[in-house]
C-alpha cells in the first residue's frame, strides 16, 4: 500500500489544488478530503462540496476540517491539481458543474473500489484497502506531512465508519494498524463514535422509523429490503443528502444473504443500496443494475416506477441467489503508474 513517489511529487508541488470527494458523501469521503487538505503543504488548498451534498450525519466531519475553505467555481477553474479520493468513476465526481468543470486539469486519483476506472493522470487504486482513508495516512506518512490530532480525527473517523466499527469483510490487521496510529496521534475516539452513531436528529429518526416499517422479507428469506419513496422522505422532513446508512436496519436480520435499500430521493430517481452477508458477493449484481462499489457493499440508480422497480430488482436478486458465482477476484495492491 506504500503511494507512488510520483504521485507524492504531484502533490507536494501542487500550488492551488482542490480536492473532491463522491456524490453523497459519506464519512470515508469527507475524513479523506479534509484529512488530505490539512496535511498538504500548499498553502491554497481547497476542498469542493457543492452545497445540500452532505448528510446531518457527516457535518461533524467538516467541522472537525477546521475551516478548510470550500472552492466555488471560479477557484475550481484557476486550480492546478484536482485530486479525486473515493470516487469510482467521473460520473459520481461531487464538483459543480460536475467532471466536465476538472477534466482538463491534472486528476489524481485515489481510492479503494473495486470498479475504480483509472481515470486519473496519476491513479492510485487500492481495492483491498479499508477505506480510503487508510490509503490518506499512508501518504501522509510516505510524504512526512504533519499529522495533528484533527487530522487523526477525521482519518478515523473515515476508517470506523467505512469498517462499520470494524465489522465488515473489508476490515484487515491494516485498518487497525493505522487506527492505533491514529489514536496515539491523538485521534478523538470518543467524540467520533458518539457523532457517527448517537447523534441522531428527529428528523433522521423519524426516518429510521420508516424504514423499519417498510422493511420485508423477500426470495425466502435470502433477501431483506426496506423501501423509502419521495413522500415518505419529505414526510420524515428528509432530503435525498440524509439516505446515509439506513440499508443496514434490513441488514440487521439474521439468516439474510442480499440486504437493500430503496429510496426514491428525487421523484422517479430510485437509488439502490446493496449489501451482502454471509460472503454473498453483491457487486456482479450492481454491475448488471448499472452500478458499481465494492464487493459487499454496492449499489445504483434507476430511473422509472417505485413500484416496478422494487418488484425488478427482488427477482434479479432471487434469480443472482439461485446461481452459483464466482468470488470477486481483487485488483492487484500494487500502486498504478
Amino acid at each position: 500500500m506504500v503511494p507512488p513517489t510520483n504521485l507524492i511529487k504531484v502533490l507536494a508541488s501542487a500550488t492551488c489544488p482542490v480536492i473532491i470527494g463522491h456524490v453523497n458523501p459519506d464519512a470515508d469521503a469527507m475524513g479523506s478530503m479534509l484529512a488530505l487538505a490539512r496535511a498538504m503543504p500548499a498553502d491554497d488548498v481547497a476542498i469542493a462540496l457543492p452545497q445540500k451534498s452532505r448528510s446531518q450525519k457527516v457535518t461533524f466531519v467538516v467541522e472537525l476540517g477546521d475551516g478548510i475553505p470550500i472552492a466555488d467555481e471560479t477557484r475550481i477553474a484557476r486550480a492546478d491539481v484536482v485530486i479525486v479520493v473515493d470516487t469510482a468513476n467521473i460520473n459520481r465526481v461531487n464538483v459543480t458543474g460536475h467532471w466536465a468543470a476538472v477534466a482538463d486539469k491534472t486528476v489524481v486519483n485515489i481510492d479503494h473500489h473495486i470498479t475504480n476506472t483509472d481515470f486519473g493522470h496519476f491513479n492510485w487504486v487500492v481495492d483491498n484497502a479499508g477505506s480510503t482513508s487508510e490509503l490518506i495516512h499512508r501518504l501522509i506518512l510516505a510524504a512526512d506531512w504533519p499529522l495533528d490530532s484533527m487530522t487523526a480525527s477525521l482519518l478515523y473517523a473515515g476508517i470506523y465508519a467505512d469498517t462499520g466499527g470494524f465489522s465488515l469483510p473489508n476490515v484487515t490487521a491494516e485498518s487497525f494498524d493505522a487506527c492505533a496510529a491514529l489514536v496515539r496521534a491523538g485521534a478523538d475516539v470518543a467524540h467520533v463514535a458518539s457523532r457517527l452513531f448517537r447523534s441522531q436528529e428527529q428528523h433522521e429518526f423519524n426516518l429510521i422509523r420508516a424504514v423499519y416499517h417498510n422493511t420485508r422479507l423477500a426470495g425466502n428469506g435470502r433477501i431483506a429490503y426496506g423501501t423509502l419513496t419521495h413522500n415518505e422522505i419529505q414526510a420524515a422532513g428528509c432530503t435525498p443528502d440524509d439516505i446515509d446508512d439506513q440499508v443496514s436496519i434490513p441488514r440487521s436480520l439474521s439468516g439474510i444473504q442480499i440486504a437493500i435499500l430503496f429510496s426514491e430521493g428525487v421523484p422517479g430517481i430510485v437509488r439502490i443500496n446493496l449489501r451482502g452477508e454471509e460472503g454473498t458477493t453483491i457487486l456482479p449484481l450492481a454491475e448488471k443494475l448499472g452500478g458499481g462499489g465494492h464487493a459487499y457493499s454496492a449499489g445504483a440508480r434507476v430511473r422509472g416506477d417505485f413500484g416496478a422497480i422494487v418488484d425488478r430488482v427482488l427477482r434479479a436478486a432471487t434469480e443472482f441467489l439461485d446461481q452459483p458465482h464466482a468470488p470477486n477476484k481483487a485488483r492487484s495492491a500494487s500502486p498504478k503508474p
